[in-house]
C-alpha cells in the first residue's frame, strides 16, 4: 500500500493526537481491526525520513506509520533524538498515551548535524485497555489467547507522524490546541469572501 490511502476523494487524513492513540494505536496494539485500515507498518531504523515516500501513509507533507518502540533511533544516515519533555495525551479526561517529540540529525550522535525533520512518536500507557475501553480490552485478551500474542508484544507498538518543519504544516493547529472543524473552515472561508466583497465596493 505504501503512501496511498483508500479514503474517498475529498477526504484527508488529519487526525488529532487523541485520535491517533484511541482509534489507531490502541486498536493496533489490541489486535483489533483499524477502520480505515490505511496506516502501514514501517521499520523506523531502516529508513531516513526523506525515504518515507511510498512506504508510510502520506497526508500533505506529513507521513504516518506504525512501528515497534526501540531504544536505538539510529537510521542509515543519522539518528532521532528527543528535543523536549514528553506530553500526556488525554481522552475523556483520562490519560491514554504519551507524545514524544524528536528531531533528526545526520551523522554520528557525538557530532550530528540537526535537520528540520521532526517526528511525533505516540506510546500507549500501561493499563491502556482499562483507560480507553473495557469492552475492547476483553476482545483484545481473546485475540491474544487465540493468536499467541503477549501483552509485552502488544505494548511495543507506537504510531509516528513525521514532517519537515520548513514546509509549513497543519500540525500547528494540534500543537496550539486550535483544531478547526469542517464548519469552522466554512465560516472562515465565508469571512474571507465578505472581506473581498467589501473591499471591491
Amino acid at each position: 500500500m505504501g503512501g496511498t490511502s483508500n479514503l474517498p476523494p475529498g477526504f484527508h487524513f488529519f487526525p488529532t493526537d487523541e485520535e491517533l492513540i484511541v482509534h489507531f494505536l490502541h486498536r493496533k496494539a489490541s489486535l483489533l481491526p483499524c477502520q480505515p485500515d490505511i496506516v502501514p507498518t514501517v521499520l523506523l531504523n531502516c529508513y531516513d525520513p526523506w525515504e518515507l515516500n511510498d512506504k508510510a501513509l502520506q497526508a500533505g507533507n506529513q507521513w504516518y506509520f506504525f512501528s515497534h518502540a526501540t531504544q536505538s533511533k539510529a537510521t542509515p544516515s543519522g539518528y532521532w533524538s528527543s528535543i523536549c519533555a514528553d506530553e500526556m495525551v488525554k481522552s475523556g479526561g483520562c490519560n491514554v498515551g504519551l507524545k514524544k517529540t524528536l528531531v533528526f540529525s545526520i551523522g554520528e550522535p557525538s557530532e550530528g548535524i540537526e535537520t528540520n525533520w521532526i517526528m511525533h512518536e505516540y506510546h500507549l500507557l500501561d493499563g491502556r485497555n482499562r483507560s480507553i475501553s473495557s469492552t475492547s480490552a476483553s476482545s483484545s485478551r481473546k485475540l491474544h489467547r487465540n493468536k499467541g500474542h503477549s501483552n509485552t508484544e502488544s505494548n511495543n507498538w507506537v504510531i509516528c507522524r513525521v514532517f519537515d518543519s520548513t514546509c509549513g504544516s497543519q500540525v500547528s493547529f494540534h500543537d496550539e490546541g486550535m483544531e478547526l472543524s469542517c464548519l469552522d473552515e466554512v465560516f472562515l472561508s465565508l469571512d474571507d469572501y465578505d472581506e473581498v466583497s467589501l473591499s471591491s465596493n
